[in-house]
């Protein structure tokens, strides 16, 4: 790809994602911008193509969010205790958690998150759709209204997404098939857990009172053994396993995770998940080898909790 191809390139993703040439330094599009994108791209050890694609866009994104007052992402949550359900097929189904927020919650609590249009999202009207699986996604941002924001510019969506301080929010109608994991969506639902992955943003966890998340050290996907990362707060980790319970509850979905023939979760592709076979609670690398989420989520043992407190 020659530089006026990619000139040309950065110039529709700017309108599509909504970056400008300025975050990069420079005032236009041309080449001066292309070397600025590579010289970025090279800091942040990423591809050095030039090309502001879905992936140069969230890291960028995601550093810029970093750099915000705190004040900006702040939000009063000690008082939100409805509604305590979820939505599917327009039915509202319990949830044994206290900070719910879907489309039908009071104007303040939905101030900062966007709640997606009929763009990004496959609408079923008839019938109850068939769900076989779920798929849990981190979102590489520093919150849930980052991602709501980065998935509303790509016309993407999710069902849920799960906050800094364990608050859920239900985006989309279980019914209706949003646009998260590929070919997998028509079977699935999906939840993007809030965690920037990167280990240099637990200094703005604490800035914005949060504290410093744990650390996941020797996980190991797709046969490769991963740097450090941050994991999940033990609220997230608390939200995440009663919405499981509650989705399970709704729609059937058996609280299973895949395991191979030594019954241990398996941390890569899983054919069952890619042709739809499976159900059950899958991460987003068991459907690609390109992604590498929820690395270091212990699938097994926490659906076991689940059944052990449920016995």
């Amino acid at each position: 790809m020659d530089t006026e191809e990619k000139i040309f390139y950065n110039e529709a993703t700017a309108v599509k994602l909504g970056w400008f040439p300025s975050w990069f330094g420079v005032k236009v599009f041309n080449e001066g911008l292309v070397k600025a994108i590579k010289k970025w791209q090279k800091a942040h050890k990423l591809k050095a193509d030039g090309l502001v694609g879905p992936t140069t866009f969230r890291r960028l994104y995601a550093e810029r969010e970093s750099l915000k007052e705190d004040a900006e992402e702040k939000r009063e949550t000690a008082n939100i205790a409805e509604p305590n359900f979820i939505i599917y097929n327009g039915g509202k189904f319990p949830i044994k958690w206290d900070k719910v927020v879907n489309w039908e919650s009071p104007l303040p609590m939905l101030q900062s998150i966007y709640i997606p249009s009929e763009r990004t999202y496959y609408k079923y009207d008839r019938g109850t759709r068939d769900i076989k699986f779920f798929v849990n996604h981190w979102d590489a941002s520093l919150s849930a209204a980052s991602t709501t924001r980065i998935l509303d510019r790509r016309n993407l969506s999710v069902h849920f997404c799960i906050d800094n301080d364990g608050t859920i929010f239900q985006l989309v109608d279980m019914q209706h098939a949003a646009k998260h994991a590929g070919r997998a969506n028509r079977k699935s639902v999906g939840v993007e857990i809030s965690n920037a992955y990167y280990l240099k943003y637990q200094r703005t966890y604490k800035r914005r009172g949060f504290g410093e998340r744990p650390v996941i050290r020797d996980a190991t996907v797709h046969g490769v053994k991963l740097p450090p990362f941050t994991g999940f707060y033990p609220v997230q980790i608390e939200a995440l396993k009663a919405l499981w319970v509650a989705v399970s509850e709704a729609t059937d979905i058996p609280l299973e995770c895949p395991l191979d023939e030594n019954n241990e979760l398996v941390t890569r592709v899983d054919p069952r998940c890619v042709q739809g076979t499976f159900e059950g609670f899958i991460n987003h690398y068991n459907l690609s080898r390109k992604k590498i989420d929820c690395a270091g989520l212990e699938l097994d043992k926490l659906l076991q909790e689940i059944k052990d407190e449920k016995a």
